[in-house]
């Protein structure tokens, strides 16, 4: 199986072991052809506690970890 990896920013890392990465998406829309961009939130796990907010982290698709975390960090890019 590929797993995805993903690249976004730190939006919150208020919970232990986990941080909220916002990962945005640019596409051309259907009928307008604007582009546009669009945003989504995941729940990564982050073992060492070393993401800090404003960060930008790399993440992939990983076991389920709890009730919303499927994905861990993997990287990140100061």
């Amino acid at each position: 199986m590929v797993k995805r990896i993903l690249k976004g920013k730190v939006v919150s890392d208020k919970s232990n072991k986990t941080v909220v990465v916002e990962v945005s998406r640019r596409f051309v829309h259907q009928k307008y052809k604007k582009v546009m961009t669009t945003y989504k939130k995941y729940h990564a796990h982050n073992e060492k506690n070393n993401s800090k907010i404003g960060d930008v982290v790399s993440i992939i698709e990983s076991k389920p970890i709890s009730k919303l975390k499927r994905w861990t960090v993997v990287g990140g890019d100061k």
